[in-house]
């Protein structure tokens, strides 16, 4: 799948050579890079229009869905400046939380905006992931035989840990971790904590999936596999079957038989609903006991954000996470959760500012999974989003989601392209 253009190149490469870049520590700052180079380019194109040369010319206008992202995003910024001013916080921590922003929330609208713009193929995606996924895959064994061996968790942090991040995790290079509950080892891959690494995998198999070729899709498939139960992540093995079959299930809702079997089945819940109803229940207990000191100091963190949420910054948040007390173990409270994040760090305002757009996304890619295979990896990668929100802070992981978010420009792209030649079909 040879890159054509200069944008294409840069993705292709930048995610092929995931694994060489983690080795140096320097995903963290990678993402950043190509994602405000994308958009940099993307917004060239428009000011530049016919005048640029063939192969970086718009595609198009922007698509409606992009400006909601784009706007979302500025007004997170908005609510990130008042919270600071609200609480006092001062000039230096406002710059550090702007550029913090930077890095994190204003990539969720320039990612899909370059992907609307410029002329990149989703083929040049899904087999990118898939070269990934064989490096992975000739890696697995040096992992997983790395704490049988005796080898180190850690090999080194990079210096590169100076420019600044969330933490010295975004930097540093493992072969694997322990988990303090049970002291077994897990493996994280190239992300900075293992239940990320298995939604990686999960992100791995939709790309994989859409490969036309047989041998790239069972590499990417094995891959993402191997992420998903290594990393022992619950959330991941939550998300591979919602997110793979899910998407594939709703051309079903097109069809009368289905919503004639959905008739019957609500039906029978008459008689088999309470059973039916402990099943779930029981489930997600065990579900919840499997790692019961994780999910107890989830819960208590989400209960603190809410809470303090509450009673003192409904409207713009504290502005930052803070650190939280010792029966949370001092994780900072509006962690470990996109949604109790938005509440406590940046209010009502932050907390609208993602979900519209993200409703909005959700309905245009469900609506065209209706309709055929095109809609099946947008909705995957949003649903993928959906199940990580609430479990992880999205802003400090789109480093490594921008491949993702920039298949949603993508999609955004061909839809627009849909509606701009369906009024020439109808005249015809």
């Amino acid at each position: 799948m040879p890159p054509r253009n200069l944008p294409e190149s840069l993705v292709f490469w930048t995610i092929t050579l995931t694994w060489f870049f983690y080795a140096f520590g320097a995903l963290y700052v990678v993402g950043p890079v190509i994602s405000w180079c994308l958009a940099g380019l993307g917004f060239l194109a428009l000011y530049l229009g016919p005048s640029v040369r063939s192969d970086l010319r718009p595609t198009g206008t922007v698509p409606p869905i992009i400006w909601g992202w784009i706007g979302g995003m500025l007004v997170m910024l908005v609510a990130l400046w008042a919270g600071h001013i609200d609480w006092g916080l001062g000039t230096g921590q406002t710059i550090k939380s702007s550029i913090g922003w930077a890095k994190g929330w204003a990539m969720v609208a320039l990612v899909p905006f370059a992907g609307a713009v410029l002329k990149i193929r989703r083929e040049v995606l899904v087999r990118s992931q898939c070269i990934v996924g064989l490096c992975t895959l000739l890696l697995l064994p040096i992992l997983l035989v790395a704490p049988f061996a005796g080898l180190p968790e850690k090999i080194f942090v990079s210096p590169l840990k100076v420019v600044g991040g969330p933490g010295p995790e975004y930097f540093s290079v493992y072969f694997y971790t322990l988990d303090p509950s049970s002291w077994t080892p897990r493996w994280q891959f190239y992300a900075p904590w293992s239940p990320f690494a298995g939604l990686l995998g999960v992100v791995m198999i939709l790309f994989a999936l859409e490969d036309r070729n047989r041998f790239w899709m069972a590499v990417g498939i094995a891959a993402g596999l191997a992420m998903v139960v290594f990393s022992k992540s619950r959330m991941s093995l939550v998300a591979v079957v919602v997110c793979t079959v899910g998407p594939r299930m709703m051309p079903l809702l097109a069809k009368s038989m289905a919503w004639q079997a959905a008739a019957a089945v609500a039906t029978s819940m008459a008689a088999l609903g309470t059973m039916l109803l402990q099943l779930v229940e029981d489930g997600i207990a065990t579900f919840k006991g499997a790692r019961a000191d994780s999910t107890r100091v989830r819960e208590t963190l989400q209960r603190i954000a809410y809470d303090r949420w509450q009673n003192e910054a409904v409207w713009f948040g504290h502005g930052t996470v803070e650190p939280g007390p010792h029966i949370v173990e001092h994780m900072p409270i509006g962690s470990h959760h996109t949604w109790f994040g938005l509440l406590f760090v940046k209010g009502v305002v932050g907390f609208a500012a993602f979900l519209v757009p993200l409703v909005w996304q959700f309905w245009i890619v469900a609506v065209d999974a209706v309709k055929g295979g095109r809609g099946r990896l947008p909705l995957g990668i949003v649903l993928v989003f959906i199940i990580l929100s609430f479990g992880e802070n999205i802003e400090i992981e789109v480093y490594l989601l921008w491949p993702a978010l920039l298949l949603l420009g993508i999609h955004a792209r061909e839809l627009e392209r849909d509606k701009l030649s369906s009024p020439s079909k109808t005249s015809k």
